[in-house]
């Protein structure tokens, strides 16, 4: 029997994530079994770490959504895989295409949430729920993937190379937004408190940069680059303390693409929405139909995910404990 070394969180703590070693399940028919390579971890995942105010898992669970790895044996009806190929799993499980529905709403087949994630040396998946990876992409960059890239392409694949967006700040949506929107032709301008972290955006391809600690008026200032018009589009990450402020820089028909709720205090008047006559549009990831779009988007424009920290998988609480206090710049990666 092969065994797996698996992490689970047994409570919503840092020091519950537990280390054990479990026997891998028997594939199925239509099922594959992947050896993971890489892990990631996003903004959602402090919230499993919260304690009491955080998100409380029914039973332990292996945590992270956000994976890549090879796969190693596939079931005898499987006809989308095969031994060897280099593989991601869909954040949602069997949001397949078409919009979010109710079997996605209610995270019942999330990875990390309502099933077992990827921070396990071994997986099973349905075949599918997974995606193959982009061939210029290493295991690592491919791990980043299923939450926060899919997330910013759902916001920004329908930009057009005339058009100006706003993102706000430097997290992992934000800067896959930035990579996205770059090379779709657009005009970006990014806003951050950090100095530092704007001009590692501006290497990264921003057009325009805003320090909201200096400028908190960054609404009037994004206005003022684009000639009063105001932006086509802005990549809301916060939350209703800066919804507000999001709409007043967008032009007339322009979109606010809501993907985040880094600051859920604040309340907005609809009557803005209104005035401004702009759309208001919640993201929440992506099927994968969409995944599988940007994996040949990537792959067409040569893009590479931006990684910043990086730990073994023997050293997984301390990844946790860096996404605790914050990604300096990139992503936070696991490897095998």
């Amino acid at each position: 029997m092969k065994t797996s070394q698996t992490y689970r969180l047994t409570a919503p703590s840092l020091e519950s994530l537990q280390l054990f070693t479990e026997t891998v399940p028997a594939i199925g028919s239509y099922e594959v079994l992947v050896r993971m390579r890489a892990a990631s971890l996003n903004y959602k995942d402090n919230f499993y770490l919260a304690g009491a105010q955080g998100i409380q898992l029914p039973r332990p669970t292996v945590p992270l959504s956000d994976g890549a790895g090879e796969v190693v044996a596939v079931g005898e009806h499987v006809n989308r895989f095969a031994v060897g190929d280099s593989v991601a799993g869909n954040f949602v499980q069997d949001w397949l295409y078409g919009p979010l529905g109710d079997h996605a709403a209610n995270s019942s087949t999330t990875l990390g949430h309502g099933i077992d994630g990827t921070l396990t040396q071994y997986r099973v998946f349905n075949q599918e729920g997974l995606v193959a990876l982009p061939r210029n992409l290493s295991y690592e960059e491919g791990a980043t993937l299923p939450c926060a890239a899919v997330t910013a392409w759902n916001a920004v694949r329908e930009v057009r190379p005339s058009q100006t967006v706003l993102i706000l700040g430097t997290g992992g949506v934000a800067l896959f937004a930035l990579q996205f929107a770059s090379a779709l032709g657009a005009r970006t301008i990014v806003t951050s408190s950090s100095d530092a972290k704007l001009a590692r955006a501006a290497a990264a391809g921003a057009d325009h940069l805003i320090n909201y600690q200096s400028d908190p008026d960054w609404h009037k200032k994004a206005r003022e680059l684009t000639g009063g018009k105001g932006v086509d589009h802005v990549i809301e990450t916060v939350g209703p303390d800066t919804l507000e402020r999001s709409i007043l820089a967008t032009r007339r028909d322009g979109t606010v693409h809501l993907v985040g709720l880094i600051n859920p205090i604040g309340k907005i008047d609809p009557m803005l929405i209104l005035g401004c006559t702009v759309t208001v549009r919640g993201v929440r990831v992506g099927s994968r139909q969409l995944f599988e779009e940007m994996n040949t988007f990537i792959e067409r424009k040569g893009i590479h995910p931006l990684i910043g920290h990086r730990f073994d998988f023997g050293n997984a609480r301390d990844a946790f404990a860096q996404q605790l206090k914050g990604p300096e710049f990139g992503k936070i990666v696991i490897t095998f």
